[in-house]
Parts: structure tokens; sequence; C-alpha cells
């Protein structure tokens, strides 16, 4: 029998945590099932580019009509992770022609990205670039973004619209920008000068060495840079076009909100990572 002291001291139960868990990978898994079923002995190209998408039927479309099928010599297969939602956007890019992986509930562009990078690893990918689905990024600058993978200058590439174009007025995130990539630098050691673009390439190798420690399920650009930072990989930069979203609303939140989550992420990955650098010495 339990005293009062046992109850005064004992641990919250953790059956609820256990539970969310166990369901995330029942709907991880019910998406791969599906995925095998629509695209049996698939073997993506070399470079794959992947979109996560949520709630984005006024914008995917006319992202994924401007998606090149080749990168030099190199052949690009799209992958479209439909992270749930309400609208057409998986009829979409199922019309469209893409390779597309429908999670049945929304997950968060994170747990998204996650799976994506999954399966293009277990799918014969050498390469991955990571788009954003509303328009603000341009897949014709896709070769520039590669272009340090390809002739081993890099491991890992992030776009920068400081050094390239941002067409866009919002002067609070443009202040974020800054701040982050100043936070991200002193954390990470790096010279970043855009650390939270969703536009980035990858080396397969390297998403299969950073992804068993990604656990954020949105804003997961700092937790990327820092992860990947931490264990070696090589960072560098190319200046791409940020282009202001095409339709809608971004689905991070407002100004506030999202500043406040980009930085609780920055903070809570650098911990994370620090502990476990501390534990392995």
């Amino acid at each position: 029998m339990a005293t009062q002291h046992h109850r005064w001291f004992s641990l919250p139960d953790s059956r609820a945590a256990k539970r969310s868990a166990k369901l995330v990978d029942y709907v991880r898994a019910q998406a791969r099932t599906e995925f095998a079923d629509r695209y049996p002995n698939v073997h993506f190209g070399p470079v794959v580019a992947l979109v996560a998408a949520y709630n984005e039927a006024d914008n995917i479309g006319d992202v994924l009509k401007v998606m090149p099928t080749l990168v030099g010599d190199l052949e690009v297969s799209t992958l479209v992770v439909i992270d749930g939602g309400s609208d057409s956007t998986a009829e979409i890019a199922l019309d469209a022609g893409v390779y597309t992986c429908v999670l049945p509930v929304n997950l968060g562009q994170g747990a998204a990205l996650r799976l994506g990078y999954e399966l293009a690893s277990a799918h014969g990918a050498r390469y991955v670039v990571t788009l954003d689905a509303d328009g603000q990024n341009d897949p014709g600058e896709m070769g520039t973004m590669l272009a340090p993978l390809l002739d081993d200058t890099a491991d890992f590439v992030i776009a920068s619209r400081r050094l390239g174009v941002d067409q866009t007025t919002d002067r609070f995130r443009r202040a974020g920008v800054r701040l982050y990539a100043w936070t991200i630098n002193a954390i990470a050691r790096q010279q970043l000068t855009d650390s939270s673009n969703g536009y980035r390439a990858f080396r397969v190798d390297v998403l299969d060495d950073i992804v068993p420690h990604l656990v954020q399920d949105q804003y997961q650009t700092a937790e990327v840079v820092i992860t990947a930072s931490s264990r070696g990989w090589r960072i560098a930069e190319r200046p791409t076009m940020w282009h202001p979203r095409a339709s809608g609303f971004s689905k991070k939140g407002g100004n506030l909100v999202f500043g406040f989550s980009y930085a609780r992420v920055i903070l809570t990955t650098w911990a994370r990572v620090t502990l476990g650098n501390r534990t392995r010495r």
C-alpha cells in the first residue's frame, strides 16, 4: 500500500504521453503503408524535391507546375507529404502526377518533413531539397542550392534571403531573421545570415545521421541547423529569392507567436544538444 510520502513524491502518470506517441507512430505507419500501396517498388531519382503541405490547395498547384525534372543531368523526383488538412491539397498533388504521401491527421511540418526524409532515404535518393508549398521559394533555384553538395564543399545548404532578394515587407519578420541568425551563430558557431529559411538542400547521409535526433513538430529549421552543426556537418548558404506567399496566411502563427515559438525551439534544441554532448564525454 502506497504511503503519503510516496504519493507526494511520485512522478506524473506517463500513460497519456505514451498513448500520444503510439498514436503518432500509428498515423505515420498508416501513411507509409498507403504510400507503398500506391507506389509499389518506387525508386526515386538522385534528387528528391520535398514539399510538406497543409491546407495549401490555392498555392501548391502552381508550385508543382514549375518544379524541375532535371538539375544538370540529375533526375529530380518531387515528393509531397500532405500533413493532414481539410482541403483538396492531396488531390491537387496527386493530379499533378508527383509522389504523394498523405498523413490522415495534422502532425506539424517538422513531423511531415521527417517522414519525407525517411521515404527519400529508403527509396534511393542521394540528395533532398526542401521547399515551401506556399510559393515563397523558387524551384528554379534548385541548382544553386545543390551546387555546394555536388562539388563537395558542403553537406547541408540553407538559402539566404538576406544574401539574395527578399520581396516581403514585414519588418518584424526581417528583424527576427537577423536576431535568430545571430543567436544560432552564437550557439552553433556558424556564420549564417538566414537560419530560418525552409529552402534547404541535404546529402542523404546527413539526414540519416540527424533525423533520429529531431523531435520538433514545427519550426524545424533551427533544430536542423543546430543538430547538424553539433554533429560536425559542413553548412553553407546560397543567395535566393524570397517571394511573398502566393495567397493565404502562414500556418505558423502571427509574428508574436512565431517569434516566441521559434525562440523556444532554439533554446530547447541547444539544451538537448549540450546535454547530449556532455553525456557522450
